[in-house]
């Protein structure tokens, strides 16, 4: 593995595994507030999600944060319990 992907905490997931994980975690309803794309609000579905994300550098980077955050509370939360 490259020393740039060993950093990279999304290697290995794909885009549509996170708008699937962030909607089942949160729902649209949610998702829309927390990240304000229409894509998000307005008649929501994975596809047209994917679409708008895949070329939308600046609304991608903010879904992959929001992403990111989950799993680092998720971890956080999994120690606690573990203690």
């Amino acid at each position: 593995m490259s020393e740039q992907q060993a950093n990279n905490p999304l290697h290995g997931v794909t885009l549509e595994q996170i708008v699937n994980s962030l909607v089942d975690h949160y729902g649209w309803d949610e998702l829309g507030k927390r990240i304000d794309i229409r894509c998000f609000t307005s008649n929501p579905s994975v596809q047209s999600s994917l679409k708008f994300l895949r070329k939308t550098p600046w609304a991608r980077k903010k879904v992959e944060n929001l992403f990111m955050a989950r799993q680092k509370s998720e971890r956080k939360k999994s120690r606690t319990e573990q203690s």
